[in-house]
């Protein structure tokens, strides 16, 4: 899944202080949630499969995340020029299969630090919202270009460390190390908090009323990133062992 939501552009195009879209947070929010939600039945789904089928769950998700990536692309380009009428079905799609990707993650949460740490991941990525939504809109210029430059960086570094990991899990034929998981999904959670915080100051200073679906895909990807590297950090303060 995409990690970001193209944050090096919005970035350069927040320097202007002049606001493009005064209505297109609004707009956007209610297809966000309807994003979420859809991501919920697409995880719901996918932990069904899993549970009652390994093996066909393993190939449909390949398939699964080749298709995300696809869709992603179109979507954006979609809701970049505001065609709004075929941006929408391709992110309902996208949503469905970004949850359905997702359960695997899920599935180990629960069975490495309990069902809980699901309920608390989705309650922190909610209560971030809430409070980017009210801090976010009302940062001063120089306040929002700093903090956006901030997290451009952060995400290149984040970006990475995850290949380093990677590299080094695939060299040393083992597990990834545990300080550096800590490490990356520490950093990646605040990382993506600062991030929802940009997103309130930057979407009406770079996308128009009429580019809401773009806004909101930008928006989804930064929440559920927030709540997968929550569900991370809970796994990796646990050790990452499973319980009994």
């Amino acid at each position: 899944m995409p990690a970001s939501s193209n944050f090096q552009q919005a970035i350069r195009e927040a320097q202007s202080n002049s606001i493009v879209g005064p209505n297109v947070i609004d707009k956007a929010l209610p297809y966000v949630g309807g994003g979420m939600v859809l991501t919920a039945f697409g995880v719901i789904s996918g932990l069904s499969l899993l549970t009652t089928n390994p093996s066909l769950f393993r190939t449909l998700s390949l398939v699964a995340v080749i298709a995300e990536l696809v869709l992603f692309f179109m979507a954006m380009s979609a809701a970049n020029n505001a065609n709004n009428s075929k941006a929408l079905p391709l992110l309902t799609a996208f949503s469905l299969l970004t949850g359905f990707t997702l359960s695997g993650i899920v599935l180990y949460a629960k069975l490495a630090v309990g069902g809980a740490a699901i309920g608390t991941a989705a309650f922190a990525t909610g209560i971030t919202f809430v409070v980017a939504s009210y801090t976010g809109r009302r940062m001063s210029d120089s306040v929002g270009q700093a903090l956006s430059g901030a997290v451009g960086l952060g995400l290149i570094g984040l970006i990475i460390a995850m290949v380093v990991q990677v590299i080094g899990s695939f060299v040393t034929g083992g597990g990834m190390p545990q300080g550096l998981e800590l490490i990356i999904a520490g950093f990646g959670t605040v990382l993506f908090i600062g991030m929802s915080f940009v997103d309130f100051y930057t979407m009406p200073r770079r996308y128009s009323d009429d580019q809401y679906l773009a806004g909101a895909l930008g928006m989804y990807l930064t929440y559920i990133n927030l709540f997968v590297f929550i569900l991370r950090l809970m796994i990796a303060l646990q050790g990452g062992g499973r319980r009994d």
